[in-house]
């Protein structure tokens, strides 16, 4: 192969990683467990939902049509039939000019349509006086007005929020079926790192990717398998990722890929597999390397971190969405207004990290290699490769991290 760049648009990497995601599997576990991973089918429900008509206030049950024209200076007087009690079937049937006392919770006796709250209303011997009128059901919910017997209640591919899990609960789905949380290697390549137990000495830098990876892999649902860092050497470099590739679904490489003939990555993996991208046309991120050893997509990212979180965020996310089955759609973007000229190369899509406050876009210029900028950054604004960047004033959209 080439050991020089041949740079692709990123639609054309983003379509590659998506090919290479391996097809996702299934496991069930326990209701407890599932907040935050991705569903492997959908869900529906095994009952109607609710299984009665019930009140969403404390307050009378009555007919709507007795209480038309009633108000504070003329209210309606409507005889107390009863209660009803929580838990319990409503005893009473209530007839024209009666009402039914009936907590949050409870079921609508017979012959009713509307909840009174109670603070719209006044004991009146054995009468009640309604202040206020009652459409035909307020204050209520029908009978499976929330979900149907057999009605989906969560799709395939939704990552679970602890509201889904309530949903779950409702439905009487105690084993819940997701996908399997994808095993990703990440190896940190390079002689200048050393851990982040040491202090570097002169030329030498702390290994700050493999967390940020970590982190990011975490985040969209993955386990990450750490392998610690590999030195600048082909054989090592090559036993270390034969070791990853046996053990993980997907690796991702930090370092090691540049637009010369040291690209260790990109060598190595074509020899122990195959290349489909070698140098990406965005900034930061150029000499990103997506291939494959085995079944195993391999990603090789740029050494500096802010042009790694770029690349994570522009490229890996699919990779690691497929192989999830995460159905979400891109992320949500901020509107802001950009506070500075941004001026863009074109065939190139940017990536510029940015602050963001009272809806002003500040770009933070700065080299990939410095930290700063990333930890004083509240997103990035992506320049898309046919622009030539924003004017000042313009509206944009912030990919928020």
């Amino acid at each position: 192969m080439s050991l020089f760049l041949s740079v692709v648009p990123v639609k054309r990497a983003i379509e590659v990683a998506k090919s290479l995601a391996t097809a996702p599997k299934t496991e069930y576990v326990p209701l407890t467990e599932a907040q935050e991973r991705v569903l492997s089918g959908d869900i529906a429900s095994d009952i109607d939902i609710p299984g009665f008509t019930r009140s969403v206030m404390d307050g009378y049950a009555v007919r709507a049509a007795d209480t038309a024209g009633a108000g504070e200076s003329a209210p309606a007087i409507l005889a107390l039939k009863g209660r009803v009690l929580m838990g319990n079937s409503a005893d009473c049937a209530v007839q024209t000019g009666e009402c039914a006392y009936v907590p949050t919770g409870g079921i609508l006796p017979e012959g009713t349509d509307a909840v009174v709250m109670a603070e719209n209303t006044e004991p009146f011997g054995d009468s009640i006086l309604i202040k206020k009128p009652a459409a035909d059901g307020e204050n209520v919910i029908r009978y499976n007005e929330d979900f149907k017997k057999g009605e989906v209640v969560l799709e395939k591919g939704r990552r679970l929020s602890a509201q889904d899990l309530g949903v779950l609960a409702a439905v009487g789905c105690a084993e819940v079926p997701v996908t399997k949380q994808p095993r990703i290697g990440i190896l940190s390549t390079g002689n200048e790192l050393v851990p982040v137990t040491q202090v570097p000495a002169t030329g030498q830098v702390r290994d700050v990717n493999s967390f940020v990876i970590a982190a990011f892999v975490r985040d969209h649902g993955c386990v990450p398998v750490s392998y610690g860092i590999v030195r600048d050497d082909r054989e090592a470099f090559g036993a270390a990722l034969a070791t990853a590739a046996r053990e993980c679904d997907a690796i991702l490489i930090s370092g090691g890929s540049s637009k010369d003939d040291r690209d260790m990555t990109a060598v190595v993996i074509a020899g122990m597999g195959k290349v489909f991208v070698h140098g990406v046309a965005i900034a930061p991120g150029k000499p990103t390397v997506i291939g494959r050893v085995g079944t195993v997509p391999v990603i090789g990212l740029p050494g500096h971190p802010a042009a790694t979180f770029v690349v994570l965020v522009a490229i890996v996310r699919h990779l690691l969405d497929g192989m999830t089955g995460n159905a979400a759609p891109d992320p949500v973007t901020l509107p802001a207004t950009l506070a500075m000229n941004v001026p863009s190369t074109k065939g190139r899509e940017d990536f510029l990290r940015v602050s963001l406050k009272d809806g002003i876009a500040t770009p933070l210029f700065g080299k990939s290699g410095l930290l700063n900028t990333l930890a004083n950054s509240d997103g990035v604004l992506r320049v898309p490769a046919e622009s030539e960047g924003f004017e000042k004033g313009s509206r944009v959209e912030i990919i928020p991290w």
